[in-house]
Parts: structure tokens; C-alpha cells; sequence
């Protein structure tokens, strides 16, 4: 794996109050190698060139180190938005892990965005964190189905390894949920992969799951997932271009009505979907363990 310069690896979130209520972003690694094939993180907007090779980002931890010391708030540290911080050069080189003893070490939370059942080996650290701060871990999970997954999502594990997880981590007592992020029209927006989906997440234990109904496309990331659409999906190309044109949010034909009746499952299962509910739920478990823990005493 290559190594390139970084100046920072911390840095201050932007409306993370209304983004699982994160303080601080994080991304240990720069490129991922999941190849799915409607990242965002592909844009040019982003500059990351080569984005199917992982690169890590020298003195990493002690880059981190110095700037967990120096920030007052110890708060939830965001890791993973632009690059899966579980991709396969991580079991070789463990940044994360040690990237998650430093945020045990120094009293911060963490939030992590994931596709990999790699995150099992950190349970011990999570647990750790979540005595101290708050703990959320958010799977992405667009599809119910494998054979799809592995179209859609083609070199990380495949829905069923992702449930297996959640049903893990949450027996753990890890707050852990879905981003059903993105919804693809005509591929992954029907009823019956919807209501599956939400049945399999009660059934492990997932607290929460949040949706856009869509999927974003634009320069760059819009060129590569046609390019995927013809390989995979016949005809599916010109009707997207004929839908959506250059649109950049592409909403899922009856997104209101697909919406309803994935909410209207998610209040028979008891999972929550409401940006707000989810922050408000994951630290709270966070307070009552600390009251409990406390009368114990």
C-alpha cells in the first residue's frame, strides 16, 4: 500500500448535528477498493485520484494523537464517510484499530460508516469507547438480496455477512444500524426488497434505519455507473439519461409513496428513521447506562 502526506486527519464536521450528531470527521484512508459502483466519493469534486487504490496517510496516529489532545470537546468522532475504513489493507495495518484505542484512550465518541464485517475484530474497543462516550455504527445495505449485492457492491461482503454483523455488534450492546443509502431506481426500489430488508434488520437487532429514497450522481461518479449499468443491466442506461438527464439527485420513481410504506414498516418493527430519533436514541443509551451504572454503585 502506498503511504501519502497528510497535514490533518481530524477535522471539524459540517452540520454534523444533523448527520448522526457527529462532532469531528475522520478518514484514515484515502481511495476503496469495494467498487461500488454509485459511490459519491468518485466525484471530482473530491480530487482523489486512482480511487479503486487504497492509500494510507503517513504518521497517522501520530498526526491523530496530537490533535485528539488539543481539541476541548470531546466529542463523536465521524469515521468513513469518503473511504470504507474496514477495506482489506486494513488487516494488514491496522490504522483503524489504532486509530479507535486513541479515541478510547482520550474520552471521544465515535460514529463509523461501514460495508465490511471486518469491524467484528474491534468489538473490544467498541465496547471500551461506548463505557465512556457514545458508540454508533451504521451499515450500508441497499439490497436484501446477495446475488445483487455482489452486482451493485461487487468486492466487499455481501448483505447477508452485513446482518450477520449488526446482529453481532447489537448483541454486543452497540448501537448499530442500516443506511439504506442509496435506493437505485428500477434496480433496488421495489416494495418487496424494501419490506425484506427492514424485516431482516429487526430480526438483527438494528435500531434504526435512514433513507433518501435516491441515489446522487454527477461529474465523473454519473460516467462510471452508466458504464456499470451497461455491463450489468441492460437498457437501464438511456433509461436513466432519459429520466434524469444531468440531474444530480435522482429521487426513485413514487419516492413519496415507496417512503411511506418503508416507514410504515419500520413502526411495526420498532425501528427508528427520523435523523433526529437516531441521535436522540444513541445518546441517550449513552446517559441511562451512565444513571444506571451510577445507582449500582
Amino acid at each position: 500500500m502506498e503511504f501519502i502526506k497528510a497535514k490533518t486527519i481530524l477535522s471539524q464536521a459540517k452540520n454534523g448535528e444533523k448527520w448522526y450528531g457527529i462532532d469531528y470527521n475522520m478518514n484514515l484512508y484515502r481511495g476503496c477498493s469495494h467498487g461500488c459502483i454509485y459511490c459519491d466519493s468518485r466525484s471530482n469534486c473530491y480530487h482523489i485520484e486512482n480511487f479503486d487504490i487504497v492509500c494510507g496517510k503517513e504518521n497517522t496516529l501520530t498526526i491523530l494523537e496530537k490533535e485528539l489532545i488539543c481539541k476541548r470537546k470531546r466529542g463523536v468522532i465521524g469515521i468513513g464517510a469518503m473511504s470504507d475504513t474496514y477495506n482489506p489493507q486494513e488487516l494488514k495495518y491496522e490504522i483503524t484499530r489504532g486509530a479507535l484505542k486513541l479515541i478510547s484512550k482520550y474520552g471521544y465518541g465515535v460514529s463509523i460508516d461501514t460495508k465490511s464485517d471486518l469491524i467484528l475484530r474491534d468489538i473490544d474497543l467498541l465496547k471500551e469507547i461506548n463505557r465512556k462516550n457514545h458508540v454508533i455504527v451504521k451499515f450500508t445495505i441497499t439490497t436484501p438480496k446477495d446475488e445483487l449485492a455482489k452486482i451493485i457492491e461487487p468486492n466487499v461482503c455481501v448483505s447477508s455477512k452485513r446482518f450477520r454483523a449488526i446482529k453481532t455488534l447489537s448483541e454486543n450492546g452497540i448501537f448499530v444500524g442500516i443506511m439504506l443509502n442509496p435506493v437505485l431506481p428500477f434496480i433496488t426500489d421495489n416494495e418487496e426488497d424494501i419490506k425484506g430488508l427492514v424485516r431482516l434488520a429487526s430480526m438483527s437487532g438494528a435500531k434504526f434505519i435512514h433513507t433518501y429514497m435516491g441515489v446522487t450522481l454527477r461529474e465523473n461518479q454519473r460516467e462510471y455507473f452508466y458504464q456499470k449499468l451497461e455491463q450489468n443491466f441492460e437498457g437501464l442506461k438511456q433509461k436513466y439519461r432519459k429520466a434524469y438527464g444531468n440531474r444530480y439527485y435522482c429521487s426513485v420513481p413514487n419516492a413519496k409513496g415507496l417512503y411511506k410504506i418503508f416507514t410504515m414498516e419500520c413502526d411495526q418493527y420498532g425501528i427508528l428513521y427520523q435523523m433526529q430519533d437516531i441521535i436522540k436514541a444513541y445518546k441517550k443509551e449513552r446517559i441511562q447506562d451512565e444513571q444506571i451504572t451510577f445507582f449500582d454503585k
